[in-house]
């Protein structure tokens, strides 16, 4: 395995635990992954040396690659990436990192398909984010209840077409907000482009329910931690109305983790006297 000095500059490792610079050639131009965007990812948080929710982040992989028949990922293989990257990363220097693995078709031709993954330090934005966002509404163009039905539509993926969800966030900074929060033309509350909803309501935590919606590890992380620590933690059907009674809300992703949202729509939002709470259970970095 060729160790590069380990700085916090993105490194690439492959399946076969070889650590490269992000710079060094890798993909080839007529990749599917590239010029159709026909693959998948997933990005695990790394913190001091650990990356815990990587099986989970694993398991979703297998997930996006069963809804777009891509082969099943070599999981050996990206935990074996995962381990060279981990190692020949300056955690000192840098403590916090996401780990992107990516997983797409290969070549237009025929061929194999192309796997590695990518560790990057955590964003300044991101790390500035958890102290709270800006978010702005925005209507997705359709309902989500009958997506799970439309296999063409790629329900629960996590895809590399990622085009719709990257404007969605470009619209928000242009027009002074941080992120953007998806509903359908009726009402019904969805997600974030890269993130979770979970908003107070009177003191229980609740959730937009998964149909259609990208399963979050982070979410998961806090329906498995939430009840012991007493919080109320539950799927709902809710409504964009439900934003005008609650006590606070957060956007959850990998990179920030936890971030309240300060303003909806130019509003103030509250914040919520669960968010302390919150933040040690999902382990936020120096909460």
């Amino acid at each position: 395995m060729t160790s590069p000095s380990a700085t916090p500059a993105n490194l690439v490792a492959l399946l076969d635990g070889t650590v490269v610079d992000v710079a060094s050639p890798l993909i080839r131009a007529d990749d599917l992954g590239l010029v159709r965007g026909d693959g998948i990812f997933d990005v695990a948080h790394g913190h001091n040396g650990r990356v815990p929710g990587l099986e989970a982040h694993l398991g979703r992989l297998a997930d996006s690659a069963r809804i777009l028949v891509l082969p099943e990922p070599d999981f050996d293989g990206y935990r074996r990436a995962v381990d060279a990257l981990v190692e020949a990363w300056d955690w000192q220097a840098e403590p916090e990192a996401l780990i992107r693995m990516v997983f797409t078709r290969g070549p237009e031709a025929g061929g194999d398909p192309t796997s590695f993954v990518m560790i990057a330090p955590v964003s300044a934005t991101a790390k500035r984010e958890r102290e709270g966002v800006r978010v702005v509404v925005l209507d997705r163009g359709m309902e989500g209840e009958g997506i799970v039905d439309l296999p063409w539509l790629l329900p629960g993926a996590k895809s590399l077409s990622y085009g719709i969800n990257m404007a969605a966030k470009r619209w928000a900074v242009a027009n002074g907000a941080d992120d953007a929060l998806f509903i359908t033309p009726s009402g019904r509350l969805l997600e974030g482009p890269t993130s979770t909803l979970v908003v107070d309501l009177d003191g229980a935590l609740r959730t937009p329910t998964q149909d259609g919606i990208l399963k979050s590890i982070t979410l998961e992380d806090l329906f498995a931690k939430g009840p012991a620590a007493g919080l109320d933690v539950a799927f709902a059907d809710l409504q964009l109305a439900d934003l005008d009674r609650i006590r606070g809300a957060w956007l959850l992703s990998s990179g920030r983790i936890l971030a309240p949202i300060t303003h909806l729509d130019g509003k103030p939002v509250p914040r919520s006297p669960l968010h302390d709470e919150l933040a040690r259970v999902l382990e936020v970095p120096g909460a």
